[in-house]
């Protein structure tokens, strides 16, 4: 298992580009099961979570083709299984995304229940009674979700649903493309996420009203067809190098990047002192040398502050000037990062789901370790600023989101390596 070694001090500095969207890539390529043509999905991440739902596609049968610009092709039409099966969702909890997709397209499907969660509790009723209101009849059985369409097909139905869910608006999206009448999905995910993987749905010919908005008005339509789409750059991955480049007081241009879907995590970085600058696809930050301002924030559903850019900003106001408050309302469990980042002399206070932070003059080295995604970059962030060489063990969590981490860092200056343990 690999870890990483960074020598903390140097300010980061240069002009990288940003990959598309993990979180947009995965449901993309799960809504290529919904035609009946190729389609061919651009513009894709390298990271093992790609690789597992391709995988996930192998397994049924499918043989996508990559190009030589590793754009991915996938043709549907030669599935020949409609089992998700556990080795492959418990990697994965995105896996369930297949699930909508195959009861529209083909009656039914079998996906294993997604593993626990190291961030908190994301049940999968929403996405269950949401298939039942299109009235598929759903049997939760040794581990597996399977679920049935009716005789004729998914019909459109109204749901509200109860939270907000990304996934769970995503996988009933799907389902209601080819469900028979309208379906109107209520209190429904508004992130960029969901919105691209929209545009795709209709570039392929589904009918919907609403994107960008809670309210998602479907009109099912007989077939979907090919279409060749590219996947929207990653605002997770954009925000991280932004707030790396803060905390060190440095100065970067990142490019292929998309500054709309970030205006809250934009506001906060000025707050913190950053200078900003946009164009349609650039952002550019500069702290002329100086160190950040702490900043207070309360995470929320998009277009509020996301909760993935939460322990990033934990690890900036870690060595800010002054003391921020961060509350998270969205994951429960979700600051797990900050017992790590003690070790490393970072002052934090978690009160139940908020955590009080006073800047200190200096994080030291220290060996720490990963727990999640989000968690792990917080923790790189806090090792380009700590003194000393901190050694980062199980980022395999980083490569979950993160492409070519290291050495995107490296261009910017950092001194950064990854060794086998």
């Amino acid at each position: 298992m690999d870890k990483l070694i960074i020598s903390g001090g140097k300010r980061l500095s240069g002009e990288i580009r940003i990959s598309g969207a993990k979180n947009s890539a995965l449901p993309i390529l799960a809504a290529t099961l919904l035609a009946d043509e190729p389609v061919t999905v651009c513009n894709l991440p390298h990271l093992h979570d790609i690789t597992t739902m391709l995988e996930l596609f192998g397994r049924m049968g499918i043989e996508p083709i990559i190009d030589e610009k590793l754009s991915v092709e996938v043709n549907s039409n030669h599935i020949k299984t409609l089992v998700a099966p556990y080795e492959l969702v418990k990697t994965m909890r995105a896996s369930i995304l297949v699930l909508g997709p195959m009861v529209a397209r083909f009656g039914e499907a079998e996906v294993a229940l997604p593993g626990g969660c190291a961030i908190g509790s994301r049940p999968v009723d929403l996405h269950i009674r949401g298939l039942q209101a299109l009235g598929a009849t759903i049997e939760v059985d040794s581990g597996y979700i399977k679920a049935k369409a009716p005789p004729g097909g998914l019909r459109g139905a109204r749901y509200w649903f109860d939270t907000v869910s990304v996934t769970g608006t995503e996988n009933i999206l799907m389902a209601a493309v080819l469900a028979k009448g309208r379906s109107v999905l209520e209190n429904a995910a508004r992130e960029p996420e969901v919105s691209d993987l929209a545009r795709c749905l209709v570039a392929m010919g589904a009918k919907i009203q609403g994107i960008g908005t809670d309210t998602l008005i479907v009109d099912g339509v007989e077939r979907l067809h090919s279409t060749r789409y590219s996947v929207m750059p990653d605002r997770i991955e954009t925000g991280t190098y932004l707030v790396a480049a803060a905390a060190t007081g440095g100065r970067v241009k990142l490019k292929d990047t998309a500054p709309d879907t970030l205006e809250a995590v934009l506001a906060k970085l000025q707050e913190a002192g950053a200078e900003i600058k946009t164009g349609d696809n650039w952002i550019s930050l500069d702290m002329h040398g100086q160190k950040p301002r702490a900043v207070t924030l309360r995470t929320a559903p998009y277009p509020a502050f996301p909760t993935d850019m939460q322990a990033q900003f934990i690890a900036l106001n870690a060595i800010a000037e002054g003391t921020g408050t961060v509350i998270e309302t969205v994951f429960e469990n979700r600051f797990m990062h900050v017992y790590e980042m003690r070790r490393m002399g970072a002052q934090i206070l978690v009160e139940g789901n908020t955590a009080i932070v006073t800047g200190v003059p200096q994080l030291k080295a220290a060996p720490v370790m990963a727990t999640d995604l989000r968690a792990s970059a917080s923790l790189v962030i806090a090792a380009l600023v700590a003194e000393g060489d901190t050694v980062i063990e199980r980022i395999y969590h980083i490569d979950r989101g993160y492409q070519c981490i290291e050495e995107k860092l490296q261009l910017l200056g950092a001194k950064i390596r990854r060794v086998p343990s």
